[in-house]
């Protein structure tokens, strides 16, 4: 994990195509206009679709790694959306333009495992998909455990059951149906990787459930922040922007992603919670509280860099790529 903070340039794309794959869940395929090819994309890649004028949101690219003419992603109407899923159910049609940026990937397929473990909450399969298609062409043994309220508010059930049987199972909590944690990951497995991305609670649940693991076996994505204590740091410190030759103070009230863009210097940012990744920069040196829902625990140990919109400082300054 490593980056510049360039500035990346919006790709503006044509909706070719809507339809709604489950209760409350769109498809939508987006294309250059002129039909030419897209970015190049490895299996648990997001974008960030720029809806409305203001409204930036992150969505897995949900189709065929590696597909260069058409991008798909899968948006769930969300009740106490912030506008972003209305936007994409209720205003979005086939040919409109959208902006799209990226793509990024925080949540990336480790090769050399003998076996994979997929576990989906909900919207949670999309970043799956396309892994599960990698790992099955390499001929390497995984299984599914893919839960949801309803069978009918499940997206890609059906085509994961006729393509893949078996090794897909499916869980309808309205039907009584638990994935059965212990069962599924009680014998830690040293050549095994799990992969897991849906709500924090079974996030979590996955989580103590795999403490006896390797720590390097459980990837996650997360949608929401993990729960954090107060920061370590509750005083200011001071932020060294390397080149734009700023030194700038961060207040306990305001993150080093609001201090630096009121700076006048420009960052890429959307979620500000600490989930997309799309502010992470680069550390020059200092020491840093990771505070983001990205990294392990043992990326956090040595990473060289931060998501500045909610991580801090444990030192009284920081020097950044800025």
């Amino acid at each position: 994990m490593h980056t510049t903070q360039a500035l990346e340039v919006a790709l503006d794309l044509r909706v070719v195509a809507t339809e709604e794959i489950a209760d409350d869940v769109v498809k939508l395929s987006l294309e250059r206009r002129d039909r030419g090819s897209l970015p190049d994309w490895t299996p648990g890649s997001h974008v960030d679709l720029q809806l409305g004028t203001e409204l930036v949101r992150q969505y897995s690219l949900c189709g065929e790694a590696g597909q260069s003419e058409l991008w798909q992603v899968a948006v769930l109407r969300e009740p106490e959306s912030r506008g972003g899923s209305t936007f994409a159910h209720d205003s979005l049609t086939v040919g409109d333009d959208v902006a799209v940026r990226g793509p990024r990937n925080q949540f990336a397929l480790v090769e050399g495992a003998d076996e994979y473990i997929f576990i989906a909450g909900g919207i949670g399969i999309t970043p799956l998909l396309s892994m599960i298609d990698r790992v099955d062409a390499w001929g390497k043994k995984w299984t599914l455990h893919y839960s949801g309220r309803r069978r009918s508010t499940m997206a890609f059930v059906d085509g994961l059951r006729k393509r893949y049987g078996d090794k897909v199972q499916v869980y309808s909590t309205a039907e009584s149906e638990r994935i059965d944690l212990e069962r599924v990951l009680g014998d830690p497995q040293s050549a095994s990787l799990v992969y897991c991305c849906g709500p924090e609670r079974l996030i979590a649940a996955v989580e103590s459930e795999m403490t006896s693991w390797p720590a390097q076996a459980l990837h996650v994505e997360r949608f929401s922040p993990r729960t954090l204590e107060p920061p370590l740091r509750d005083t200011a410190f001071e932020v060294e922007l390397s080149r734009s030759r700023l030194v700038l103070t961060v207040p306990p009230e305001k993150s080093i992603l609001q201090v630096v863009q009121a700076a006048g210097v420009q960052v890429l940012s959307s979620c500000t919670e600490g989930t997309c990744g799309t502010c992470e920069t680069n550390i020059v040196s200092g020491v840093p509280e990771h505070r983001d829902s990205i990294l392990t625990d043992a990326e956090r140990a040595d990473s060289p860099s931060m998501f500045i919109c909610v991580s801090r400082a444990c030192s009284s300054r920081l020097i950044l790529e800025l």
